[in-house]
């Protein structure tokens, strides 16, 4: 396979085993299907990318030391990420909070690829999100076609918000640009809902790291959309330090509007 497919195929296998953990345990223990789903999909993950792509370097969020700079590649026995040609990011389960709450559906299996010799700014050659409990992926492959306007937008625009920590400008500026935040779980769902035009945008500026939101930029530029720092600069992947703390998605024809005003809102 090659490598958008391939993503595609992982995102989907991963997001099987998800759904069938969350029929075996339940959810009485949140906490204990948390720490099961993480470990399942990124066991999972791990040994297919070794069978599979057993040159290439990994950084997950579930490998220990992935937030560090220097992180070891552990399994995959590959040396440094910082060296390597290829690199696969990934988040094998990316809203582990909704993933635990019955009948949530915005939760997501992340799978990206990152090329040093890629001709994108950001690095990104191959991706896919897996949006298991919505039983769909969505990937490089086969992108979704441009969205045009949001599905409840009416004339008004609607911005994906985080359900737990938005950032704390994000109601002045929806005030200012006539917008209507919409909560949900994780950055996969929110990017997703963009590409598929359920919501127009998605801004953050709390806190995140590189597998937050590879898979999901890899599909919403393959699709069209913009992507960025809040700032307007480039996303870079697979950098020294992951953490990568805030992004705009949207529509082309709003990027110049919404990142006028999140340098009006302290963006």
């Amino acid at each position: 396979m090659v490598d958008g497919e391939f993503a595609r195929w992982l995102a989907a296998r991963a997001g099987e085993a998800l759904v069938g953990l969350r029929a075996e345990l339940g959810f009485d223990d949140p906490a204990a299907l948390k720490a099961a789903g993480d470990k399942v999909s990124h066991d999972l993950i791990r040994a297919e990318l070794a069978r599979w792509r057993p040159g290439d370097a990994v950084l997950s969020e579930e490998d220990e030391g992935s937030r560090q700079a220097s992180a070891a590649q552990g399994e995959a026995g590959v040396g440094s990420r910082l060296t390597a040609d290829r690199v696969w990011i990934i988040d094998p389960l990316d809203g582990t909070r909704e993933f635990s709450e019955q009948g949530r559906t915005d939760w997501a299996v992340h799978v990206a690829l990152w090329a040093r010799d890629a001709s994108a700014s950001h690095g990104l050659v191959a991706g896919a999100v897996g949006l298991p409990a919505q039983q769909r992926v969505l990937a490089t492959d086969q992108p979704p076609a441009y969205p045009s306007v949001s599905v409840g937008g009416a004339g008004r625009l609607r911005l994906a918000a985080s359900r737990s920590r938005p950032p704390a400008f994000l109601t002045d500026l929806a005030e200012e640009v006539g917008a209507q935040l919409v909560p949900m779980g994780s950055a996969g769902a929110k990017i997703a809902a963009v590409v598929t035009g359920e919501v127009d945008a998605y801004i953050h500026a709390g806190g995140q790291y590189e597998w937050d939101s590879a898979a999901p930029v890899a599909v919403a530029t393959a699709t069209g959309l913009h992507a960025s720092r809040i700032d307007g600069s480039a996303l870079k992947y697979n950098e020294a330090d992951p953490r990568l703390p805030d992004l705009l998605v949207c529509r082309e024809d709003l990027a110049s509007r919404l990142l006028a005003a999140l340098r009006r809102h302290g963006g």
